[in-house]
């Protein structure tokens, strides 16, 4: 059994919208579920902490979807900066808490500020709006704070606020729990926050960093060029506590690269076996799905490009595209342009889009990159075999153990013929079947969070890296 260190738990996020971000908040709700299950805070789980300054009311409607969803029990634990920076105000400014944090100053003269209310339409924040600067969270143009005389002080840009609610909510849980010196754990899911809080040295206090994608440009090889938006995080690592990388493989590139720390450690998000898996033979024969968004980096272009072939081949196949984005137009053109009409379907967003998991003969993946592939993961315990392009990380390391064929990435021409393939032999999709089903129990929620709690006793045995 599981047993998670004694201490306080926040899951801290920049946003957790139902239908936004693909997988990555499914992921983070599902974590603080299963953190939940292993004992948690008396199986209550980790408080999960997001900063985005939608409408209290918005946030309401995300909390009530998440339970509708099964993600959330207990609507109070998804907790927000702005929905508690104006808790209780009653017109007179931001909450007490965040007056106090407040410094002398005024806003910047040159900015445009964007007024955050309260829920009763009363100013609480002045957030600086910074245009055009893909490290806008970096700024430390002033941000203003409403007292109930007018504005009471400013905070050091948005890392100031973000650290000042951290700093309240610590503090005040350790009253709660009645203990000024009770461990607590910051699950951080999100870079940007954490570039944030290298400076956020509250004793006691220990940061453990998520890592949800690759870090490496085209090819996306050990080698190939960082990510612009990594380089600087990968510089400020050794500021967290502990860093969870989703597969061994990427943590095995990252040690060789930049050397290995005794603070990584491997935690992939677990699979969870459906109690009976559809059978292959009772599958719809030549349905294939896709379950992603559709941006550049997921590829679908190449999925319907190799639909071409595969029509040609299996009578009846048809490929069933869940998702939205930016890129539906030009690919509900490309299906047109392609006669494919007949064949090719986007189905827009779905709520319970893993259902078609259940009737689905395969998943396609034709992403350019991976941390690790949740949908690999789902299809896996659904007992739907995968087909996906090799991109390294993710799909190569879920499908190791069967379950799936990987497939060069990019090569258009081995992705319809792997489709072709699988879809022609009853007999192969039967045994892939059967292997996702095997490799989902390899996968499970126990190892997981066994993996996690190890990281977590690990970085609260050893002082604080900040």
């Amino acid at each position: 059994m599981t047993v998670f260190p004694p201490a306080e738990y926040l899951v801290l996020s920049s946003r957790l919208v139902p239908g936004l971000d693909g997988g990555f908040t499914i992921a983070t709700m599902q974590r603080a579920r299963h953190m939940a299950a292993a004992g948690v805070d008396g199986g209550r789980g980790p408080w999960l902490m997001t900063v985005d300054p939608a409408s209290h009311a918005s946030h309401d409607a995300h909390r009530a979807e998440f339970v509708r969803l099964g993600l959330l029990e207990d609507p109070a634990r998804l907790r927000n900066l702005f929905d508690e920076a104006g808790a209780g105000s009653r017109g007179q400014g931001a909450a007490d808490w965040l007056v106090r944090a407040a410094q002398p100053g005024t806003l910047a003269p040159k900015l445009e500020y964007r007024t955050i209310m309260d829920a009763t339409g009363h100013p609480i924040v002045e957030l600086p709006v910074i245009v055009g600067d893909p490290d806008w969270h970096l700024s430390t143009a002033p941000v203003g704070v409403w007292g109930p005389y007018g504005l009471a002080g400013v905070l050091d840009g948005f890392g100031g606020l973000y650290r000042a609610w951290l700093s309240h909510v610590v503090a005040m849980l350790r009253v709660a729990a009645e203990d000024p010196h009770r461990p607590v754990v910051i699950v951080c899911e999100s870079r940007q926050l954490g570039e944030l809080l290298v400076s956020f040295a509250e004793p006691g206090v220990r940061i453990v960093h998520t890592v949800h994608t690759a870090h490496t440009e085209p090819p996306h090889t050990p080698d190939a060029p960082l990510n612009a938006l990594w380089t600087r995080w990968f510089a400020a690592m050794d500021a967290f506590d502990a860093v969870l990388w989703p597969t061994a493989a990427q943590a095995a590139a990252v040690g060789d690269r930049f050397g290995a720390r005794d603070t990584f450690a491997v935690v992939p998000h677990p699979a969870e076996p459906v109690a009976a898996p559809t059978p292959a033979g009772a599958r719809t024969p030549g349905r294939v799905v896709m379950l992603n968004r559709l941006a550049p980096g997921k590829r679908v272009d190449h999925a319907i490009r190799a639909f071409v072939g595969v029509a040609a081949e299996i009578p009846g196949a048809r490929l069933d595209i869940y998702g939205d984005g930016p890129l539906r137009a030009e690919l509900d053109a490309l299906i047109g342009e392609l006669g494919l009409r007949d064949v090719v379907a986007l189905r827009g967003h779905v709520a319970e889009a893993s259902d078609q998991l259940d009737d689905a003969a395969l998943l396609l993946l034709t992403t350019a990159f991976e941390g690790q592939g949740l949908v690999v993961v789902e299809a896996l315990s659904h007992g739907c075999p995968v087909i996906s392009y090799d991109v390294g990380y993710g799909p190569h390391d879920m499908l190791s153990g069967g379950g799936g064929l990987l497939v060069p990435s990019g090569d258009v021409a081995a992705l319809a013929a792997a489709i072709t393939r699988v879809l022609a032999d009853a007999a192969l999709r039967e045994q892939l079947g059967a292997e996702a089903v095997a490799a989902a129990h390899r996968m499970d929620v126990s190892a997981s969070m066994t993996a996690l709690a190890g990281a977590v006793a690990r970085a609260l045995e050893g002082p604080a890296r900040r």
